[in-house]
């Protein structure tokens, strides 16, 4: 059987070049076809020379009619209503979709509200939320994946454990969520130039950030509570990562260790979530450039978990998600491409 061809939309931002880089050592698939609007005209190796080598395709400009017929599946990294509007119009063609957007996160009422019209209202319940370790069944079935948000993969891997166990008030969660700047894209803006976030950090978006609705839905839907989360999110001056600390509070009585076991044996087939020893708290470092999630766990005297997870925002918070999806809706085997230890320092 031949490699199937992909084709990624949106290829020249942070989250496009990650999904390059393990696309492009990927047994089974082969890249035919990238668009960039900014860029288009151009080879994606002059847009990222370290890809000079490795692939020398033009970009094109983001039309969904002249993506090839041979194409198998589609990456989507654009921006929320571009990216629902050319899934729609690929959506009866016979292939494989990935939104690595926001536009099929949400349920319709939480979408209108936190970002406006859905430009096709009809597709969201046929897309499959694509937290892979909680929805793997119905990725596999799946026609369109919508990947999850960066922040949502930290903060729902780290909480998935005690709210399925029904060991923790749903609606007292407390949400502490620090990201590199890669996080806020390629596009150039002063807020995220070097003299404005050098030597600082800031919270942002306090109650109001996208992603707050996306980890209380994602979560609810999944342990069958009415979770509630209060969500604050930081940017750090460093280049990628994300670590969430994240307080709950218990509602019977456990210690760290039994909560560890707990983790551990939640977690127990799960390539890429790793559960740090007692007494040992995760660094971004740790997990640099991969697709781990790593977890430390602490139960405080008070009865408070409080639960610090770690991951990269554009490997497992974005591209290294995406092909993992992609890799179980295709029926390869789940880590290919994707099983490599993290860069380190």
């Amino acid at each position: 059987m031949g490699k199937k061809k992909v084709a990624v939309l949106g290829a020249s931002g942070y989250t496009g070049s990650d999904l390059l880089r393990f696309l492009l050592v990927h047994p089974n698939v082969e890249v035919t076809h990238l668009t960039a609007e900014k860029h288009a005209g151009k080879m994606i190796s002059d847009v990222f020379p370290h890809l000079k080598g490795f692939l020398d395709l033009e970009l094109k400009p983001l039309k969904s009619k002249s993506i090839p017929k041979d194409i198998d599946i589609v990456f989507a990294a654009l921006p929320h209503g571009t990216s629902a509007q050319v899934i729609s119009e690929l959506f009866e063609r016979d292939i494989k979709i990935i939104d690595l957007g926001a536009d099929f996160r949400l349920s319709s009422k939480n979408y209108k509200k936190w970002y406006g019209e859905h430009p096709c209202p009809e597709l969201i319940k046929k897309a499959v939320y694509g937290l892979t370790e909680l929805n793997r069944d119905k990725v596999k079935k799946a026609k369109l994946v919508a990947n999850p948000g960066c922040y949502p993969t930290s903060s729902i891997l780290g909480l998935a454990p005690v709210l399925k166990n029904k060991i923790a008030d749903q609606a007292s969660i407390i949400i502490d969520s620090k990201s590199g700047v890669s996080g806020a894209g390629r596009s150039p803006s002063l807020d995220y130039h070097y003299c404005e976030v050098n030597e600082g950090l800031k919270a942002y978006k306090i109650g109001e950030h996208r992603h707050m609705p996306e980890i209380e839905e994602a979560l609810s839907n999944y342990s069958g509570l009415k979770v509630q989360v209060s969500f604050t999110p930081h940017l750090i001056p460093m280049d990628r990562g994300i670590l969430s600390t994240i307080y709950v509070n218990l509602n019977k009585r456990v210690t760290t260790k039994k909560l560890l076991d707990i983790y551990q044996e939640y977690y127990k087939d799960e390539k890429f979530v790793r559960i740090s020893p007692e007494k040992l708290y995760p660094s971004t470092n740790q997990v640099r450039g991969s697709n781990y999630c790593d977890i430390g766990i602490k139960v405080n005297s008070n009865n408070t978990a409080v639960i610090v997870s770690v991951i990269d925002n554009l490997v497992k918070g974005a591209s290294g998600q995406a092909v993992q999806n992609m890799n179980v809706m295709m029926g390869y085997e789940e880590t290919t491409a994707l099983e490599m230890p993290p860069v380190f320092p």
